[in-house]
C-alpha cells in the first residue's frame, strides 16, 4: 500500500468513539482525567520533553477493535493535535494508558484491559479507582513480554518508567510527583499565579511609596538648600554693608 493510499484509509477511520465503548461516568470521572492530563501536559511542555498526551482518543491497532483510553501517553513523538491514533500510520503504539474507574464496567477495566493492553505491548497500564481510592499499576518486564507484572508501590508511590514520574494517591486525587515536587494541577497553578501577582503588586506599590517618600525628602532637602543659600546671600550682603561704613 502506498503512502497516499494509507493516508486515505486512515482518513476514513471514524474519529468518534461509539457510546458502547465510551460510557459516561459523570463529573468525578471527568475531573480525574482532566486533572491528570493538564498536570502532565503542563509539566512536559515546561520540561521541553516530546510526549503526546490525549484523552478519549480513538486508537487503532492492526487487527484489533478500536478502543479509547481515558488517558494515553506516547513518548518521543511530535505532540501535535490528532483526531485519532492509528498505529500503522504513526509507526508506534501507545506507551502508557491510565484508566479512571468510577462506576463503569469493572470487568473491562480490571480484567479485560489488563490482558488486552499487555497483549498489545503497551509498556505500562495504571488503573485509578476513584470511588475506592485505590491505584494499581502494571508493567511489561521486557519488550517481548505479553503478560503484565504488578508495579509494587514504594512508600505509597507507584513509579512510571515511561513518564519518569511517580503516581501517588492523596485522598480522592491522583497526583504525579517529580522527585519530591508534585506536579501542580490547573486550579493550583491559578492559586499560585494569583499569589505571585498579588506579591508583585504589593512590592510594586511599596517601591512606588519608597520612591515618593524619597522624592519628598529630596524636595525638602532642595528647599532647605535654597533657603540656606538665600540666608547666606543676605548675610554676605549685610557684611558688605558693614564693611562699607
Amino acid at each position: 500500500m502506498s503512502a497516499e493510499e494509507r493516508a486515505r484509509v486512515v482518513g476514513m477511520l471514524p474519529n468518534e468513539v461509539p457510546l458502547g465503548i465510551f460510557q459516561p461516568e459523570g463529573d468525578p470521572h471527568r475531573k480525574a482525567k482532566n486533572r491528570a492530563l493538564d498536570a502532565l501536559d503542563t509539566f512536559f511542555r515546561k520540561m521541553g520533553r516530546r510526549v503526546y498526551l490525549s484523552s478519549d482518543l480513538a486508537v487503532y491497532y492492526p487487527g484489533e477493535p478500536m478502543f479509547s483510553p481515558d488517558l494515553l501517553a506516547v513518548v518521543d513523538v511530535d505532540p501535535h493535535e490528532r483526531m485519532k491514533w492509528v498505529v500503522n500510520a504513526e509507526g508506534k503504539g501507545l506507551d502508557l494508558v491510565l484508566e479512571v474507574h468510577v462506576g463503569g464496567d469493572w470487568v473491562k477495566d480490571f480484567e479485560a484491559n489488563v490482558e488486552r493492553y499487555a497483549r498489545l505491548r503497551i509498556p505500562e497500564y495504571f488503573l485509578f479507582d476513584r470511588r475506592k481510592r485505590s491505584l494499581r499499576g502494571y508493567r511489561l518486564e521486557s519488550p517481548g513480554a505479553r503478560v503484565y507484572r504488578p508495579i509494587v508501590p514504594q512508600g505509597g508511590r507507584w513509579a512510571s518508567e515511561v513518564l519518569g514520574l511517580e503516581l501517588v494517591l492523596e485522598g480522592e486525587r491522583l497526583r504525579f510527583y517529580a522527585g519530591n515536587a508534585p506536579l501542580l494541577e490547573a486550579d493550583e497553578l491559578v492559586v499560585r499565579l494569583n499569589a505571585m501577582v498579588d506579591d508583585l503588586v504589593e512590592k510594586h506599590l511599596t517601591a512606588e511609596a519608597a520612591v515618593a517618600e524619597e522624592r519628598k525628602r529630596a524636595d525638602a532637602a532642595e528647599a532647605e538648600k535654597q533657603l540656606l543659600a538665600a540666608r547666606l546671600a543676605e548675610a554676605l550682603a549685610e557684611l558688605e554693608k558693614l564693611r562699607g561704613r
